[in-house]
């Protein structure tokens, strides 16, 4: 497997992380008082936008040519790392 090929599927990997702890929130944010829900839902509104503009790095990744893939990377990287920190700020919130 190609560097390339292992970098996608570490993301395809942390995506689904996400996806799940995003479930998982959700469902916590049911519980929770009205006034606490409607902050819930703006922590998930955020958490959904950056995982979706990540799944568009991912995508945009995935199409790139080998020659260019390597400029993408590093706009992925970001893509995720703002993604690591909407997750730590959300689960922050939710305690």
């Amino acid at each position: 497997m190609s560097q390339r090929d292992e970098f996608i599927e570490r993301l395809k990997a942390s995506l689904d992380e996400w996806n799940a702890e995003i479930d998982e929130l959700m469902a916590r944010a049911r519980q929770a008082s009205a006034q606490t829900q409607a902050r819930h839902q703006e922590d998930l509104e955020r958490l959904r936008r950056r995982r979706d503009e990540a799944r568009q790095r991912l995508d945009e990744l995935q199409r790139a040519s080998e020659g260019a893939w390597s400029d993408l990377q590093k706009g992925t990287d970001e893509a995720w790392e703002r993604m690591r920190k909407a997750f730590r700020e959300a689960a922050a919130h939710f305690r």
